[in-house]
């Protein structure tokens, strides 16, 4: 099993992941928290929403930190 899959199968639920995998014409990047995943395929919560990726088609994965605060609006004078 590749470091991917060990990666992706090891952080629990809930952990904000980003997944590199195949789609047709080249790769594509989910970057949400990881949701579910089962024999076959994991699913990644995104901003856009759930996306499943089987796992013949991971190329990449890592664990990555949860995204920053939202900034402060300025106030104009």
């Amino acid at each position: 099993m590749s470091h991917a899959l060990d990666l992706i199968s090891s952080v629990p639920l809930g952990t904000r992941v980003v997944i590199r995998y195949r789609i047709d014409g080249g790769s594509t990047d989910a970057l949400g928290d990881l949701t579910g995943r089962d024999s076959l395929s994991c699913t990644v919560a995104t901003r856009s929403g759930e996306v499943a990726i089987k796992y013949d088609d991971v190329r990449l994965a890592k664990a990555v930190p949860p995204p920053p605060a939202p900034r402060e609006r300025r106030v104009q004078p």
